[in-house]
């Protein structure tokens, strides 16, 4: 039996006139990839919401977000190894102003260097929008 990989999801929201918005953003060179929330795996040592507030900011180059509740937890296969993965979803809220951007990670060794296109979308889009099963708990968002 394998150890499952621990790893957190946001669903990083901002109000605006028109309704809420979800940041997401796509990988410039893995377009594949499809659109996706910030999300990965949990570090030795390091506590969920640790985690969550860090992905969004490696990923996204966001940084001042207050993080909320635990949303929802998902189990799923990893999408390329088959290993099992436990993915716990947070909601967090934003005041960025950008509507879109660029992004370059630049810590950590495996993902530095990757570049993000990063962007909002209308909330009521977003469960049909995003890949794999990240939209899945859209609906939770308060």
């Amino acid at each position: 039996m394998h150890t499952a990989r621990v790893r957190t999801a946001a669903y990083v929201i901002r109000g605006r006139p028109g309704g809420r918005e979800l940041l997401v953003f796509d990988h410039r060179d893995f377009p594949e990839a499809g659109t996706q929330v910030p999300a990965g795996g949990v570090e030795g040592g390091e506590l969920l919401a640790e985690a969550a507030l860090r992905e969004i900011a490696e990923e996204t180059g966001v940084a001042g977000v207050t993080l909320g509740t635990a949303l929802a937890v998902q189990q799923s296969p990893h999408p390329h190894t088959g290993q099992p993965q436990i993915t716990v979803y947070f909601q967090a809220e934003t005041a960025e102003t950008r509507d879109g951007w660029m992004h370059t990670v630049v810590s950590g060794d495996e993902d530095r260097g990757m570049a993000f296109r990063c962007f909002f979308v209308p909330l009521e889009q977003a469960r049909g929008l995003l890949a794999g099963d990240q939209g899945e708990f859209v609906g939770l968002v308060r």
